[in-house]
C-alpha cells in the first residue's frame, strides 16, 4: 500500500502533543503502526525529522489575517506586488500566454498569489519540509489535517519530489506558490515547483479544479472568487488576491 492510500482519514494511536517533549514517541509509534503500509525508506526520513519550533512559532503567530484588508495590502506590500507583476506579465508573456490557454487562468491572480506568497520567489522558506509536516501532525492543534499532508509528504518522498533536506516555508510548503504536500500530489503538474513555470502552471491547474471559469470575473460575487476562496481561507487574503490581480491585468 502506497502512503497516499494509508492516509486520509485513518485512525491513528500515536498521541498528540503540545510541546517538544512527546515528539520522538510519538514519531516512534507513528512509525511503527505505518510499517508494513509505507515504505521503508519514506519511514527512514521521517526518523530523521526533528521538532520544529520555527513552525511551532508560526503557527500560533498568524496575526496578520485580522487585519483589514488596507492594512493587510499595506503590511505585504500591495503597491510593488502590483508593479513587480505587470513587468513579469509582459516579460514572461508567452508563459502567462500558455498557461492561460490550457488553464482559463489569466496572469493577474497567478501573479498576484506568486508575488504574495514568495515575492515572486525571494522568500521561499528556509524550514525542513518534513520536519515541519511531521511537527504540525504531532501538533494536537491541528494533527488530523497534517496527518494527512504528513502521509502525502511520505509519498513525495517515495516519488523523489521531496528529501530529507527539502527546504521551505513553516507549515511544509514549498515552491513559488507554496503548495503543501497534498497539493503537490492533487494538482502539480509535473516539475520542480521551484522553477516558475511548474508553479505558476499548477497554480492555474489548482484554481481550476476549484471551479475556475474561462472569461468569468474573479472580484467578490463573481464566478472565479470561489477558486481564490479555495486558496486561502482567510478572507483578507482572497480579497487582495483578487483587488492585485485585477490591477495586473487591466493594465
Amino acid at each position: 500500500m502506497t502512503a497516499a492510500l494509508a492516509g486520509s482519514g485513518q485512525a491513528q494511536a500515536a498521541q498528540c502533543g503540545n510541546s517538544a517533549g512527546g515528539f520522538e514517541t510519538w514519531k516512534r509509534e507513528f512509525i511503527a503502526e505505518n510499517r508494513g503500509k509505507v515504505s521503508a525508506n519514506a519511514l527512514d526520513a521521517l526518523a530523521g525529522t526533528t521538532y520544529s519550533t520555527a513552525t511551532i512559532s508560526a503557527d500560533r503567530g498568524q496575526r496578520s489575517f485580522k487585519l483589514s484588508l488596507e492594512q493587510f495590502m499595506a503590511k505585504r506590500g500591495g503597491p510593488t506586488i502590483v508593479k513587480r507583476g505587470r513587468a513579469l506579465k509582459r516579460s514572461q508573456a508567452a508563459l502567462f500566454s500558455s498557461i492561460e490557454q490550457r488553464y482559463g487562468v489569466p496572469p493577474g491572480p497567478l501573479l498576484a498569489i506568486w508575488g504574495m506568497e514568495t515575492g515572486f520567489g525571494a522568500v521561499k522558506g528556509n524550514v525542513n519540509t518534513l520536519s515541519a509536516v511531521a511537527t504540525l501532525a504531532y501538533d494536537c492543534r491541528r494533527s488530523e489535517y497534517f496527518t494527512d499532508q504528513l502521509y502525502a509528504a511520505l509519498t513525495l518522498v517515495d516519488r523523489g519530489i521531496l528529501t530529507t533536506s527539502t527546504r521551505g516555508a513553516a507549515h511544509g510548503e514549498i515552491g513559488h506558490t507554496q503548495f503543501l504536500p497534498r497539493n503537490v500530489l492533487k494538482y502539480g503538474t509535473g516539475g520542480d515547483l521551484n522553477e516558475t513555470g511548474a508553479a505558476l502552471s499548477s497554480t492555474a491547474n489548482f484554481l481550476k479544479a476549484h471551479g475556475w471559469q474561462r472569461g468569468a470575473g474573479y472580484q467578490p460575487g463573481e464566478p472565479n472568487f470561489v477558486a481564490l476562496q479555495g486558496w486561502n481561507a482567510a478572507s483578507v487574503y482572497e480579497r487582495a488576491i483578487a483587488i492585485i490581480g485585477r490591477q495586473i491585468d487591466e493594465d
